[in-house]
């Protein structure tokens, strides 16, 4: 457990579903819920006053909506928060621009406790987390809106190096394929377990693929590899 508990804003205009957020968290001895925010103006004012590691965010909210507050949260110099999205999904048309605006996660409103909890501390631990359902539907409708088919081959991209218009120097065959697996969104575990490597390899490659991709996180590594028709 970390000397210092993960610090965490909720934000959303549904007081239940805060109440329930809370109470999950608080079961947790190495995360604190510091603040709750019903708007997203709140949740920018909240998030610099309180300097939160992790910031919850729903979408569809009075006053501002989530995805500006994201965008005004992630480019405040000052602040070092993680943004994880909690959507609903099936009504929601703008998971895209919150990845643009710099969210870190992604999460189901009807999540399981375990999820939530999982989530907080990736992101709290610099890693993004993508609910595998969120990812794969998002992915979906962007090959299908893309004008260009997502075929590159693990090879073909470790070849393409800075051609792509977006690396800063060619993965290596191993870490395209890592790569390919983030945007399949698998875990380091899974990842590890697909081709068999040890976690800490894992780790290492996922590291050099967001350097030279120049991402903050997995989550846009997966948005840029996507956009790039990296995989």
């Amino acid at each position: 457990m970390p000397d210092t508990p993960i610090r965490v804003l909720l934000v959303d205009d549904h007081a239940m579903l805060r109440a329930g957020f809370r109470t999950i968290l608080g079961t947790q001895p190495d995360i604190e819920v510091i603040g709750e925010a019903a708007t997203g103006a709140e949740g920018v004012e909240l998030a610099r006053r309180l300097r939160p590691d992790v910031i919850t965010m729903d979408v569809q909210m009075p006053d501002m909506d989530g995805l500006e507050a994201t965008r005004l949260i992630v480019a405040d110099s000052d602040l070092a928060s993680a943004v994880a999205i909690v959507t609903t999904f099936d009504r929601d048309e703008y998971l895209f621009e919150a990845l643009d605006a710099g969210a870190s996660g992604f999460l189901l409103k009807n999540a399981g406790p375990e999820e939530l909890i999982t989530a907080v501390r990736a992101l709290a631990s610099g890693d993004g987390m993508l609910a595998p359902e969120v990812t794969r539907r998002v992915l979906a409708r962007f090959a299908a809106s893309s004008s260009a088919p997502l075929t590159a081959t693990p090879t073909a991209v470790a070849r393409a190096g800075s051609t792509a218009g977006v690396l800063s120097e060619p993965l290596t065959e191993r870490e395209s394929e890592v790569l390919t697996l983030m945007a399949d969104a698998r875990s380091n575990a899974e990842i590890a377990g697909a081709l068999f490597i040890g976690e800490a390899t894992v780790k290492t490659h996922v590291s050099r693929v967001l350097q030279k991709l120049g991402a903050r996180d997995r989550v846009q590594a997966v948005v840029l590899a996507h956009r790039h028709n990296l995989t």
